[in-house]
């Protein structure tokens, strides 16, 4: 017979088969162009059986995007509350979001194409806060790096904001896991030509 703790389980299982199977579907068809009965077949269980554990379509969206922007705020704080210079925490902002975004990345989809669905969900006040916590980390440290001349002052600090945003998100998408580039080694390099620029250094010229 089935003991409570082992029901739980099945349970809690059950819940993680759904929420990754919903947001593989949401990230390739939209949140409004997948039904209940799409997300049932893909998880392999009836329709009726996932009301048992969530009561709508969009309560499960929620519930994914918020899982991934509660351990992106998690990440950016582990980075902040280490310290360091500017250039360390733009470093660490960086890779923390490289690695949400690449061990998420259908939630990282649905959370950068999804903005108007996002507005309609139960938690939508909840991932506007999350959304301007977020923006406010990068800025802040952006400002610092202006402040301690790491980063240029005639670019504005909302346009680096917006630069280093897509340039994570978008070689997040486009790196495989497979890629013989680790996440560390992205990260640097995005920060490097941020803070550094593409041309080449004076000394790498010499070595040519």
């Amino acid at each position: 017979m089935e003991t409570p703790h082992e029901a739980r389980m099945e349970r809690s299982e059950r819940t993680d088969l759904i929420l990754e199977c919903a947001a593989e579907l949401f990230a390739e068809r939209g949140i409004a162009g997948t039904t209940v009965r799409d997300i049932a077949g893909r998880t392999g269980i009836l329709s009726g059986s996932l009301y048992h554990h969530f009561p709508s379509k969009d309560a499960i969206a929620d519930r994914i995007v918020t899982l991934y922007l509660d351990e992106l705020i998690a990440r950016y704080e582990s980075v902040l509350a280490a310290g360091g210079d500017a250039r360390s925490t733009l470093g660490g902002l960086v890779l923390a979001s490289s690695r949400v975004s690449r061990t998420n990345p259908h939630a990282s989809e649905i959370y950068q194409r999804e903005t108007a669905y996002l507005r309609q969900l139960p938690s939508r006040d909840r991932i506007r806060e999350a959304t301007r916590a977020i923006r406010e980390t990068w800025m802040t440290a952006l400002e610092r790096g202006v402040a301690t001349g790491d980063l240029r002052r005639d670019v504005p600090v909302e346009l680096l904001y917006l630069l280093v945003r897509d340039a994570v998100w978008l070689t997040s998408r486009s790196f495989s896991p497979s890629s013989t580039l680790d996440q560390e080694g992205i990260a640097r390099s995005i920060l490097s030509v941020f803070l550094d620029g593409a041309t080449a250094q004076p000394e790498e010229r010499a070595r040519r």
